[in-house]
Formats: structure tokens, C-alpha cells, sequence
């Protein structure tokens, strides 16, 4: 029981504790390990005592204490009592912004996006103390390996450590500056649970409704085009959901999904926000990935896809945000909309870096050269996307497809 109280507080609070924490002590990683500790204490003192009314407060009061003890140790005296002042002030004393916000995450997720923060860490870092995502998972959304998303974060905190930065409650003229960062960190956390598909942890579908649930409040609090279009791109996905497995539990594809089982209210649903957001004329990156998603939704109408449009959204995507993914997915609609030569020819032209290990690239590039015959060239693609598949579904998938040729 006390195992299960403690665990239900760190999937619910974890990192917004952390992030509360960092922002008054000004040091992320001595907020991680306050917290850790706090834990521990708690699966110690709980069964003894029983758990607490409220175990997130039991738990902050018990990692202040941690970080009070950690400075006073280091016998810095006026550091120590820099932060024995902040840590201990409560939130509601320190605010002076004029913003208004809707929800706390919402608010530590602009806290965090600090523009003296290096851009190349500054989406992890939210996810991480704000959404509770653990570094293998951030690597994952980035394309990179784990130990290096790792090493990036503890630099970064280092530095944010040694440069003082200080985590204030942005004004109101200061969040469009700062919006980008938090839009791109709410998908990347649903993005984390978009892969995966078997649904096999219930944690990542919690972290879908968080990021549409941010993603309402982001727009709510600041009505640009770009968080309408963001919101529009989850809702028009998470109404796939239910069709990404048959019923034996294997993989369908988009292109082979049952449009009877896409949710009608969520696709209607994008289809506004994103119609209200074009009316504005600032097309951007979200709008345009919504746009794409769009398309596929009128399927469900029309029973056929235009691919030449997608393959023109994705054009426009690419422009303003040159992707991997974009590009990949640029060469699978021109694939449709102009043949399977098309498709191989601009998957030849993307730069070799990150399509090592970039799944998604191998999988089509099979398919497309199984499409024009050529099996042992398709063969071997096969192999590598099996092999980076982390799906037991999406493998089975491949192997069939592998095995067909």
C-alpha cells in the first residue's frame, strides 16, 4: 500500500515537484536528488506512521528540508541562506507577473523555457522536470542515443547551475518569445506516447491526455495560430488511436486503418481550431503538420487520399522546418501521389547522418523498393527496420512484409 501511495506521487507529481524545487533553489539537479531522497524517507517513515492526507506536500516539505541540509553542508553561508530564503517563500509571495495562468504545469512549463537556456536543451529540460520523462525516452523523441541526451542534461544543468540563472514567472510580453519551446515540449510528450502503440504502459496514454489537456490551456492562454495548429495535430491523431490494432492486437498501418474507427467528434474537433487558425494567415510548422493530418482525415469522406496535396503540405513544411521526419514523410507521398521511383529518389537525396538509426526511413525504404522489385535491396531495408522497431507489433508487421517478397 505504501509502495502504491509513493508511486502514484511520483507519476502524478514528480515533475512538477522538481521543477517547484529547482525554481526557488536555482539548481535542477540538487532538486532531483532532494526529491529522490524525499522518496526514499517516504517508503521508510509511511509504514510506520501511515501516509499522509496530502503526500505531494509531504513530500516538498521533505526535499526543502534536503536542500536547507544540502547547503547549509557545502558551508557556502551566503548561499546557504539564499536558499534557505527562496525555498522556504511560499510561491503566491514571490509572484509579481501579470500573467494569469490556467494551470500549474502550464506555468513551469514557461518558467522553464528561459531564453538564456541553450535552444538544443531547453525542450529537453522541460520534459524532463516538468513532464517526468526519463532521459531514454527524450533521446528517443530527439534522435539520439541515451547517454548523450543524459550527458546533455546534466551540462545543462551545470550551467544553469554556475550562470545563476534565475527561474521568475515570465510577464505577459515575454510569452510569445518563449512559446515555441513549450508547444514544441507538449509534442514531444505526445509524441512519446504516440510510439507507443501497443499501449502496453498506461503511463504513456495519461501523458497523451496531459498533452492535449496542455494543449487546450496553452491556447486558452495565448490564442496564436501556432497552439491552435498544435492542438489540432494531437486531436486529429489521438482520433486514430483506436485503429492503429486490429483485433488480434497487430499493426495497421494509416493507409489501411478502418476510417469507422477514427473518433468523428475529435476529427471534427481539429477541423475547427485548425480552420480558425489558418484565418489568421501565419501559417507555421504545427498548422501545416495539422493540414497534412487533415488530408488523411477526409478519407473517412471522400474514401480516398489526395497524396499530391500532402506531398505539397509537406513541401511547405519542409521549408520552415527541414526535419528528418518531414522529409521522410515527404518521400512517402510523393511515393503515392507520383510513383515509387519518386518516392526512393528523394529518400536517396536526405543526408546520411540520422537515417542510421531513424526507423521510420528504413520501413519505407523497403517498401518502396519491394514496390519496384527489387526484393534483396528490399530484403536488407527490411532487416534494419525490424531491427530498430521496438513494437513487437510493428515487427511482426515487417517480418510478414519481409517475408512476402
Amino acid at each position: 500500500m505504501t509502495h502504491r501511495a509513493a508511486e502514484q506521487a511520483a507519476r502524478n507529481s514528480y515533475g512538477r515537484l522538481v521543477a517547484y524545487l529547482a525554481a526557488r533553489s536555482r539548481d535542477v539537479a540538487a532538486a532531483e536528488d532532494a526529491l529522490g531522497d524525499a522518496f526514499v524517507a517516504a517508503l521508510q517513515t509511511w509504514p510506520r506512521v501511515g501516509i499522509p492526507d496530502k503526500p505531494e506536500a509531504w513530500l516538498l516539505a521533505a526535499a526543502r528540508r534536503r536542500l536547507i541540509d544540502a547547503a547549509r553542508h557545502a558551508r557556502v553561508k551566503a548561499e546557504a541562506s539564499d536558499i534557505v530564503r527562496i525555498v522556504l517563500e511560499q510561491a503566491e509571495q514571490q509572484e509579481s507577473s501579470d500573467v494569469i495562468f490556467p494551470d500549474e504545469r502550464l506555468k513551469l512549463l514557461f518558467v522553464c523555457a528561459h531564453p538564456s537556456i541553450d535552444e538544443a536543451v531547453r525542450t529537453p529540460l522541460m520534459l524532463q522536470t516538468v513532464l517526468g520523462l526519463d532521459a531514454a525516452r527524450i533521446a528517443s523523441a530527439f534522435l539520439v542515443a541515451p547517454a548523450t541526451m543524459g550527458q546533455r542534461l546534466v551540462r545543462a544543468k551545470v550551467k544553469i547551475r554556475n550562470a545563476g540563472i534565475q527561474f521568475e514567472i515570465p510577464e505577459h510580453r515575454e510569452l510569445p518569445a518563449r512559446l515555441e519551446a513549450v508547444l514544441d515540449a507538449i509534442y514531444a510528450a505526445y509524441g512519446s506516447s504516440w510510439d507507443d502503440v501497443a499501449g502496453a504502459d498506461p503511463r504513456r496514454k495519461e501523458l497523451a491526455d496531459e498533452a492535449i489537456s496542455l494543449g487546450r490551456l496553452v491556447r486558452e492562454l495565448l490564442p496564436e495560430p501556432e497552439a491552435a495548429g498544435l492542438l489540432a495535430l494531437m486531436l486529429h491523431c489521438e482520433a486514430r488511436r483506436g485503429a492503429r490494432r486490429d483485433a488480434d492486437g497487430g499493426y495497421v498501418p494509416l493507409t489501411r486503418q478502418d476510417v469507422e474507427r477514427w473518433s468523428r467528434p475529435m476529427i471534427d474537433e481539429a477541423e475547427r481550431i485548425l480552420a480558425g487558425a489558418s484565418e489568421a494567415g501565419r501559417p507555421g510548422r504545427f498548422q501545416l503538420e495539422a493540414a497534412i493530418q487533415s488530408v488523411h482525415a477526409q478519407r473517412a469522406v471522400t474514401g480516398r487520399t489526395d497524396w499530391e496535396a500532402i506531398a505539397l503540405l509537406y513541401e511547405g513544411l519542409i521549408r520552415l522546418a527541414p526535419t528528418i521526419g518531414a522529409r521522410v514523410g515527404q518521400a512517402a507521398a510523393l511515393a503515392e501521389a507520383r510513383g515509387a521511383d519518386a518516392g526512393l529518389a528523394t529518400l536517396d537525396g536526405l543526408p546520411s547522418g540520422a537515417l542510421e538509426t531513424y526507423q521510420p526511413y528504413w520501413a519505407l525504404r523497403a517498401h518502396l523498393l519491394s514496390r519496384l522489385g527489387r526484393a534483396d535491396q528490399a530484403r536488407d531495408a527490411y532487416a534494419r527496420a525490424i531491427g530498430l522497431s521496438e513494437d513487437a507489433a510493428v515487427r511482426d508487421f515487417l517480418v510478414g512484409r519481409s517475408s512476402a517478397l
